[in-house]
């Protein structure tokens, strides 16, 4: 018997590698606990599926942008986000547009505000995506209305996550009150992030979640430059930016990313856009194409690119 106690114990590969696993989450667990900060265990385990999709408008290069059929597409295409623009109309509904007017994509002519939601919905807005790309037309488009915030989450729930877009907030005092209050009403805390040019809006959103993704978006008119001072404000109240891709370059984004924020460039279309944003080391990019993306991401884990 005590011959038997004094031979090594013999310890399993399997029980071996089981018994550090449980050591690395338990410290991990320790982390975060001191930390104070959500962790996104996925992120860790699996990094090459950090590299986020956000469906611009919808998979808005084969359907009609900010309608429910871009959405749908979107969510089959598999994107990470369905970026939402929202504007608001004459009685004070939340609606997926992005311009100012319904002139370029419906049949009809006018700014959103001064239209009810009736008079919105009355028009044609798809009609206009099939005259302009027939390769990608179809005969169902033609029928698509422009939809409401509350619409596009009772149509997907939680089986999505929603990037909304504050759009021109200060025409719409109020907007972001109504934006949280479908949130909550649809208990999607959890499946959205919001951006928006207004540093006000982001502010205002920040002041009622911690912990909801907040997105600066930015605009260059030239070759992209941000201070130090500029980063360290946007953190302090924002996770990232957004920003448009043919104005950035590689040190650009390894500024930002050393600052702390997180950057998603929009919007980035053509498979060589692409490619230059992963190898950049990107967290999420804006394209009208999400398949398109996620296979070049494939190609470029896989070496074939």
């Amino acid at each position: 018997m005590f011959k038997k106690l004094l031979q090594p114990l013999r310890i399993t590969r399997l029980y071996f590698y089981a018994l550090h696993l449980m050591l690395l989450l338990a410290l991990t667990s320790v982390i975060v606990l001191l930390s104070g900060h959500r962790f996104d265990f996925p992120s860790l385990f699996f990094p090459k599926e950090g590299i986020v999709t956000v469906a611009h408008r919808g998979a808005s290069g084969y359907a009609p942008e900010c309608t429910l059929a871009s959405y749908r597409l979107g969510v089959r295409m598999k994107a990470d986000y369905i970026e939402i623009d929202l504007q608001e109309t004459k009685d004070g509904q939340l609606v997926a547009m992005h311009d100012k007017t319904v002139n370029r994509t419906t049949n009809g002519t006018g700014r959103v505000k001064n239209m009810t939601l009736a008079e919105l919905q009355s028009l044609d807005a798809g009609s206009w995506f099939n005259d302009k790309y027939p390769i990608y037309a179809r005969e169902e488009y033609a029928s698509e209305r422009v939809p409401t915030l509350r619409e596009i989450f009772e149509a997907f729930g939680k089986n999505t996550r929603y990037m909304l877009e504050t759009k021109d907030p200060e025409e719409y005092p109020g907007m972001e009150e109504k934006l949280w209050a479908l949130v909550e009403e649809f208990d999607l805390k959890a499946h959205v992030a919001v951006q928006s040019f207004s540093k006000e809006s982001l502010v205002k959103i920040r002041s009622w979640d911690k912990d909801v993704p907040l997105f600066q978006l930015l605009w260059y008119n030239r070759t992209a430059r941000i201070s130090q001072a500029m980063l360290t404000e946007i953190g302090g109240y924002a996770n990232g930016i957004g920003v448009n891709y043919l104005r950035i370059d590689e040190s650009y984004v390894h500024k930002v990313k050393a600052s702390g924020l997180l950057i998603y460039p929009y919007t980035v279309n053509y498979q060589v856009n692409m490619e230059n944003t992963v190898n950049w080391g990107v967290d999420g990019v804006h394209t009208d194409f999400p398949d398109r993306f996620r296979e070049v991401i494939a190609e470029l884990d896989n070496g074939e690119v």
